[in-house]
Parts: C-alpha cells; structure tokens; sequence
C-alpha cells in the first residue's frame, strides 16, 4: 500500500490504494546528499537482518564498525541481533510501516533483504520492501540496496523454465518491489542486486557481480553479503541493477559461457 510521500518524489496512486498524510520530519543530520568517491555510511537500516544473507549483512558490517539497526519479530531474534557489536535491534515487524518509519531514523543507508511468507501465508516480498523503501523516502534516506533474485524483471530468461514456474509468484513480488524503486524514487541513490541460487556454506570469496542478464548459477550467502557491502560502498552503482553469481561452483546453468564481471 501506497502513501503520501515527500515533495520531491511523485505522488502514487492506484484504485485499490488507501491514501494517509504522513508528518515528515526533518531530514536527518546524516543525510546523503550526493555520492562523491566511495561513500562511507555510518548508520545502516538492514530489513531482513534476522537469517539468511541479511543476518551475515549484519555480522560483517558489525565487525567494521558500522552502527546497524534492525528490527525483528520475535524476541529471541531481538536478543541475538542485540548482543552483536554495533547492533541495535527493535522489536517490530516489516509489514508494519510505522515500525520500520521510526526505527530507520537516523540511518543513512538501508539494506533490504526481505522475502518468505509468514506461518499466515503472507509474503513479505513486495509488502515489506515496499514499506522499507517508502520508509526512506519519507526520511530523506537517499542510499538504499534492494537485494531481490535472478529470475526478476529483465532476468527473466536467465532462470531455467521449471524453476521461473515454481518461484513465478515470489518473483512477481520481488519486482513489483523493484518497480517502485527504480519508478518513483528517482532522486534516491538505488542499487538493486538479484542473487542466484542461494546455498548457506562459507563464503568462497569468488562471487562476482555482473550486468549481464542471462547469468545464472548458485551463491553462497556469505559471498551474496560481502558483494553487497562492497556494491553500498561504491559510487559506481547508483541505479545499477546487477546479478550475483559465483561462476566457481559446479551447479552453473549455462556451461562455458563467459559472464563479464562488474568493476566496483
């Protein structure tokens, strides 16, 4: 659902949308307004930092120093994020915008990994990624990362038939996601990364980033989270959507096919 967001992004509406003022506040103090170099961020908002590739965000940018903010649904998740070092977790949950709103101010940078479907069946996907990049417009958050999957918007192709079909409604999601960003937030500093396969080993440290839309193939999370990192950390991909692919593991679709990789 779509609100009322700040001047200077365009006023969304569809017919089944309920529009609500939103009281903006005042920029926060870390604002970014333009990338010069590669930018340093102090304060990340990470949505989705309980498990998968957004926890191993959490723990890698934790070790550097980075201040994180997260916030979780349970309150053993909020205990674990909140004993790392530099991170403060809140109790909140992403289908809520409120809570996402007021959790992300004072960050400069929002990571986004969300994606399942609660024990309810509702899928955070689109709904909870929308919340999150809304979030950031409203506060004036100008650096957002949109992790989604291989499969979405002009990757299409790149996913074998049998997987596109059983995934067909998550990827659906993930880029009505993705539209939102690259559509209405114009003035915001987007990179949107579309990961392969996901596999939960030890980071290869051989993943690369590609623009390549056809590339297709497996990826540990760990090497997902470090690309990542390195890709919110570079001036060079503002408005770049790029895949995650590691071309070392054996399970590639594609055979010798050479995939160029993306220079950050």
């Amino acid at each position: 659902m779509l609100r009322l967001i700040s001047a200077f992004t365009l006023l969304l509406a569809c017919s089944h949308a309920f529009i609500q003022p939103v009281a903006l506040r005042p920029r926060s103090s870390l604002f970014v307004e333009k990338v010069e170099g590669n930018p340093s961020y102090k304060k990340v908002f990470v949505a989705g930092g309980t498990k998968g590739v957004g926890k191993c965000i959490v723990e890698s940018l934790s070790k550097s120093g980075v201040d994180i903010v997260c916030v979780a649904r349970s309150d053993e998740a909020v205990s674990s994020l909140n004993a790392m070092d530099n991170v403060v977790c809140h109790k909140g949950d992403a289908f809520d915008y409120k809570s996402i709103e007021d959790n992300m101010w004072g960050c400069d940078a929002v990571i986004t990994t969300l994606g399942g479907t609660t024990e309810e069946g509702r899928r955070v996907d689109y709904e909870g990624n929308n919340n999150v990049i809304e979030a950031a417009g409203i506060l004036g958050v100008t650096r957002v990362v949109l992790v989604t999957s291989i499969g979405c918007g002009d990757s299409k192709d790149a996913a074998p038939p049998a997987v596109f079909e059983a995934l067909k409604d998550v990827l659906a999601d993930k880029e009505k996601a993705e539209r939102v960003l690259q559509r209405y937030y114009t003035n915001t500093n987007w990179t949107i990364i579309r990961p392969g396969g996901l596999k939960s080993e030890a980071m290869t440290g051989k993943a690369i980033l590609t623009e390549d839309k056809l590339a297709i193939g497996s990826i540990h999370r760990e090497d997902v989270a470090d690309l990542v990192i390195k890709a919110l950390k570079s001036s060079g991909t503002k408005k770049k959507i790029l895949s995650a692919v590691d071309m070392s593991l054996g399970s590639n679709v594609g055979g010798e096919r050479e995939v160029e990789e993306f220079q950050l």
